[in-house]
């Protein structure tokens, strides 16, 4: 019997970099062949070790712009057509619709299943009325042309339900896409480790950290963080900020106008996440929206508490007391939340267990491959097992 060839399908190489190479590497080792997909990919060293073949396409995030749509499904087609994959799994929302328009009619030649993993709807609560109905028009459409609807938050899968985007036996829960709890562990963190972040951020023994990973645009509410410091106001408690994007220098003007220059740390991108967690009071993520954000799931692994917002995703992670939800955009229950952290080290301390073993429990990347490969064999064969 052949082995199984999955087609991983993203919009940008930085989700299969950030994302789905443990999957890759998983189900190789096994024997399929898995390919992958996604803008940039040719020239991402890690994807092209971690993949049998990778493939550029490059996406247009214009709906307008039709030619460049075309083009996209042309080569999608040619790619298909080419490997005769079995599974084809497609992620984030652009790749996910034109990857889905592309093959509707290609079904009916080749024997190939199509999954789609919704990394947070973009019809929610708390959108506009506007964009929630265009939306989930879409959804609507293109959940014809998809096998299995995998929702990775309770909100996404009660509205796929309520809705009908699919059939009911069609959607999928799976608790996000999973965090290697052994490499977010404080454990494999060494005390130089942390000694090391302290000294660059240049803080003596009496002054703590919040840390906010995130990229700099405005559904990320890095405003709001900074104005919750300044009220805040206690000079020795600072203030990190990892990540890049459009509104970064915007942010850097603000904190030099608000007179916190010397609280705030811009780290730009990283790669020690885990040593900048280990070493933090707590993580903070105050978003607008969310599906069920990296970040705070790898907090959790670490053991660091999170503050984050009453939004969907973030109210999942949080709502078995790993640590403290906060109205959207409400500086001063975000302030009071940081100061909630800093006075109660007890208290902080169990929220740090309780997130640990609940990454470890429902997050773990391991227990998420299991189910992916639970419903890839449902896919291929009709039932769970072979």
């Amino acid at each position: 019997m052949q082995a199984p060839r999955l087609l991983q399908v993203t919009t940008l190489s930085i989700t299969l970099k950030s994302f789905l190479l443990p999957f890759g590497r998983w189900f190789r080792k096994k024997g399929w062949q898995v390919d992958a997909v996604a803008q940039g990919a040719s020239s991402c060293v890690v994807c092209q070790e971690t993949f049998d073949h990778v493939f550029d396409i490059s996406w247009t995030r214009n709906p307008l712009d039709l030619r460049g749509i075309f083009h996209a499904v042309m080569q999608l087609r040619a790619v298909v057509k080419q490997e005769k994959y079995d599974l084809i799994h497609v992620h984030t929302p652009v790749a996910a619709f034109v990857t889905r328009y592309a093959l509707r009619k290609m079904r009916k030649t080749y024997d190939f299943k199509v999954i789609y993993t919704v990394h947070g709807f973009h019809f929610h609560k708390g959108g506009s009325r506007y964009r929630n109905g265009l939306f989930l028009f879409l959804e609507k459409i293109a959940g014809r042309w998809v096998d299995y609807l995998i929702v990775i938050n309770k909100e996404d899968y009660q509205s796929a339900l309520h809705f009908n985007i699919v059939q009911r036996r069609k959607v999928c829960y799976m608790p996000g896409i999973g965090v290697d709890t052994e490499k977010f562990s404080c454990d494999s963190i060494t005390a130089l480790s942390v000694s090391a972040v302290r000294k660059e951020l240049s803080l003596s023994y009496d002054e703590e950290f919040f840390l906010m990973v995130a990229e700099f645009n405005p559904g990320k509410c890095h405003r709001e963080t900074i104005q919750a410091l300044l009220r805040l106001d206690r000079p020795n408690v600072h203030l990190a900020l990892a990540g890049t994007g459009p509104l970064l220098e915007q942010m850097k003007r603000l904190v030099r106008y608000l007179g916190v220059a010397n609280q705030v740390h811009f780290l730009g991108f990283r790669e020690d996440i885990p040593e900048l967690m280990c070493s933090a009071v707590a993580t903070i993520l105050p978003s607008r929206r969310e599906g069920l954000p990296r970040s705070l799931l790898e907090s959790l692994s670490m053991g660091t508490p999170c503050i984050g917002t009453c939004i969907r995703g973030i109210e999942d992670i949080l709502e078995e007391g790993a640590g403290l939800l906060v109205p959207v955009g409400d500086v001063f229950a975000l302030s009071n939340a940081m100061s909630y952290i800093l006075d109660n080290p007890e208290e902080t301390k169990v929220m740090g267990r309780v997130g640990r073993k609940q990454a470890q429990t429902d997050y773990d990347i391991r227990n998420i491959i299991r189910l992916h490969e639970k419903l890839y064999r449902k896919a291929l064969h009709g039932k769970d097992e072979i």
